[in-house]
């Protein structure tokens, strides 16, 4: 956890993308970051939106087409083709949210408050938010500010910040 000598202070995850996978990059990165004691900011824009979105959070999908990590049971790769049938997105949507409700992996709702709980800072895209004609009132009650690009690259300021992009 060094950079040169110095040790990192601060960390800020921007979060472009509402996929299930994409999503919980950005949480899994930023609780780690706050469990390390790393002041940590976490930038939500465009389809990331959907994260903190109080209507979408808790009905995430995962990404079943062009996705080549995409495996079937047995290792097989996911065929392209057959993530486009109706249905298909939504059912290994919930397959993937009962591994995660296996592995005790929380709900976005709940990791976004552990987070905030632990000092962590959760912000929303000016920009995207006026694309998607959202208003802050309709994204989740901790969501600490709504700015814009340039605003959140000042709070990420400094020579020992990591900057991550997901």
């Amino acid at each position: 956890m060094t950079n040169e000598g110095h040790p990192l202070n601060k960390v800020c995850i921007i979060c472009a993308k509402g996929a299930i996978e994409d999503v919980y990059a950005s949480l899994v990165l930023g609780n780690g970051a706050v469990m390390e004691g790393i002041e940590t900011k976490i930038f939500f824009t465009f389809f990331g939106l959907d994260a903190i979105t109080k209507k979408t959070m808790n009905s995430l999908h995962t990404s079943t087409v062009g996705n080549p990590a995409m495996r079937m049971p047995g290792g097989l790769a996911f065929p392209t083709l057959l993530g486009m049938l109706p249905g298909v997105e939504a059912g290994v949507s919930a397959m993937m949210r009962g591994q995660m409700d296996k592995l005790d992996i929380p709900p976005v709702k709940e990791f976004l408050e552990m987070i905030d709980a632990g000092g962590g800072e959760i912000y929303a895209c000016k920009l995207a938010m006026d694309m998607f004609k959202l208003k802050k009132e309709d994204l989740w009650e901790g969501v600490k500010d709504v700015l814009t690009v340039g605003q959140f690259y000042e709070k990420c300021g400094g020579l020992q910040t990591q900057v991550i992009f997901t």
